[in-house]
């Protein structure tokens, strides 16, 4: 199998790209700026032009939609809906399969998301969102592609390092000697996806032709953690005291005032202000596979930091 992985380089494209290599599979990395990993191939490209993905995508069997834009609504508007129909049309071209990794912002505050969840977005980004996944989806009930939509909560774990809140709130924090930070309630429990149990998610789902045409949402470990209990568990690893500072709204709006990016993160802090709870009973059962605990993740991810 020939498996092409359009944005390369992120949390999830790492990680994915590990997991196909020591399986042992052909993998194209596709990126702006080449991505080299031994035992893949680098391909440079810009998937806003269809004339570059279709170039991208020649002769792959699979092709996964991994890309991370900048976290900028007005970026996210203009070229997601073009790398969206790029990467669709690019697969019909070859005949390709399409995984696209997909987040739960089109859900918007639905406490419990599970697969059947309503989209019901209330920020900006949930609403790009929730419309990239209906454009995928329109495809699939027309039979114009075969597709499937993987799911994740928040991530954390190897390789996510800029894209993950956990990171640069928490680890780095706290490997640096730091107060650790958290966003607006450290009470309310909040589902986290770990990036090596999305990584052979993916893997599983694409060897499976019966789970196609369908959305998944990637093994996530439950009950939740609180932002308190992330903490403790991070400083306990570590043998540091679990000192963090929480970040209240009102804080976090005046920043934004001053500074695009941490007004970016204001629409967005709904996900903190109540429980966020992400379900993959589906996948857990179907596979039975058990996720990774917040335990053994966490103690990962520390040791691919301290690497």
């Amino acid at each position: 199998m020939n498996h092409v992985i359009l944005g390369a380089g992120g949390s999830i494209g790492n990680a994915l790209a590990n997991e196909l290599i020591k399986s042992k599979e052909k993998v194209r990395l596709v990126s702006r700026r080449k991505i080299s990993m031994i035992g893949a191939e680098s391909f440079q490209a810009d998937i806003s032009v269809f004339s570059e993905t279709l170039n991208a995508v020649q002769n792959a069997d699979l092709v996964y939609l991994c890309v991370g834009l900048p976290y900028n609504s007005e970026i996210w508007r203009v070229m997601w809906p073009k790398i969206m129909k790029n990467s669709i049309d690019a697969c019909k071209s070859v005949n390709a399969k399409l995984i696209f990794f997909d987040n739960a912002y089109m859900y918007g505050k639905s406490a419990k998301m599970t697969e059947s969840s309503a989209y019901n977005p209330c920020s900006i980004k949930g609403e790009i969102r929730a419309n990239l996944a209906i454009m995928l989806e329109d495809e699939i009930k027309n039979k114009n592609i075969k597709a499937l939509i993987a799911r994740s909560a928040d991530l954390y774990g190897p390789y996510a390092l800029q894209t993950s809140f956990p990171y640069f709130m928490v680890f780095e924090k706290m490997l640096n000697g730091k107060k650790a930070n958290w966003l607006v309630d450290d009470e309310k429990p909040h589902t986290f996806s770990y990036t090596l149990d999305c990584a052979k998610a993916l893997t599983l789902l694409s060897k499976d032709d019966e789970c196609f045409q369908q959305v998944w949402h990637l093994p996530s470990y439950n009950p939740a953690l609180t932002g308190k209990e992330f903490i403790r568990l991070t400083a306990k690893e570590l043998n540091v005291p679990a000192e963090y500072t929480i970040m209240k709204k009102w804080f976090i709006h005046m920043g934004g005032i001053f500074n695009k990016s941490v007004s970016e993160v204001y629409e967005m802090l709904y996900q903190n202000e109540n429980e966020y709870y992400f379900d993959s009973t589906k996948f857990n059962e179907y596979f039975n596979y058990k996720p990774t605990t917040y335990e053994a993740g966490i103690k990962e991810t520390l040791n691919f930091l301290k690497k």
